[in-house]
C-alpha cells in the first residue's frame, strides 16, 4: 500500500519520477500546489485561469522533470515553472476581461492569512499592481521567499527583486491609505510615481523611474 505521506526529500522524489517510479510526482504535487495556487491566483486575477495554468504548469514539471539540474530547489523551480505558465497565459489572453478577486472569488485551498488580507483589502489592492510588482511582493512577502530565491524563480536579478518589492509595498501602502491611523501622513511624491509593467521572467526589465 502506498503511504499517505512519502518521506523522501523533494529532489530525491523528482528523481524517483524521472525514473519512472509511479505517485513520486504526485507527492510533489501534494506539497506544493497550495503554494502554486496562491501566486497562480494573485498573478492572474482569475480562478478559472489560474486552475488551468497551474494545470500546464504541473503538464510541464511532469514532462520536463528528467531536466532538472539542482541549481535550484525544486520549490524554485516549480514556482519558475508556475509563473512562465501565468505569464503565458497573460500574453495570450490579454484581452480577455479579468475581474479582481474578491471574496467571493477566493482560491479553493483556503488559509487564514489569505483570508484576513482579503478582508482587509489587500488582495484587491495588490491586483493593481504591474505583474512584475505583484509577482515579486506575491514571492517575497506572502509566499516568504528570499530575494536571491525569488530572484531565481523571476529569471532576474536580487536588486530588481528589491526595487519591484519597494515600488510594489510603496503602492500598496498609497492604495490602503484608509487602513493608516489617522493622521498618518502619506508619502507626497509617491502619487506621482507612475509606472510601467514589465515582461516575462527572464527579459530582467526595470520599472521607469
Amino acid at each position: 500500500m502506498v503511504p499517505r505521506s512519502d518521506p523522501r526529500s523533494d529532489v530525491a522524489l523528482l528523481a524517483a519520477h524521472a525514473e519512472g517510479q509511479s505517485h513520486a510526482f504526485d507527492e510533489l504535487v501534494r506539497r506544493h500546489s497550495e503554494k502554486l495556487w496562491a501566486v497562480a491566483v494573485r498573478t492572474l486575477r482569475d480562478r478559472d485561469e489560474a486552475a488551468d495554468a497551474l494545470q500546464d504548469a504541473f503538464v510541464s514539471a511532469f514532462r520536463s522533470a528528467g531536466g532538472y539540474r539542482g541549481d535550484a530547489s525544486v520549490s524554485t523551480w516549480l514556482h519558475r515553472i508556475t509563473v512562465n505558465a501565468c505569464l503565458d497565459r497573460m500574453r495570450r489572453r490579454r484581452t480577455r476581461p479579468v475581474d479582481p478577486l474578491g471574496d467571493h472569488d477566493a482560491p479553493t485551498h483556503r488559509d487564514p492569512i489569505a483570508e484576513h488580507l482579503t478582508r482587509l483589502g489587500v488582495e484587491e489592492a495588490l491586483m493593481m499592481l504591474p505583474t512584475a510588482q505583484r509577482l515579486a511582493v506575491v514571492l517575497v512577502d506572502m509566499q516568504g521567499f528570499g530575494v536571491h530565491e525569488a530572484a531565481a524563480v523571476l529569471g532576474t536579478r536580487t536588486g530588481t527583486v528589491e526595487s519591484r518589492c519597494a515600488r510594489g509595498r510603496r503602492r500598496l501602502a498609497m492604495l490602503l491609505g484608509h487602513l493608516r491611523p489617522e493622521g498618518a501622513e502619506g508619502n507626497p511624491e509617491a502619487s506621482t510615481d507612475v509606472e510601467r509593467d514589465v515582461g516575462p521572467p527572464g527579459t530582467d526589465g526595470e520599472e521607469k523611474r
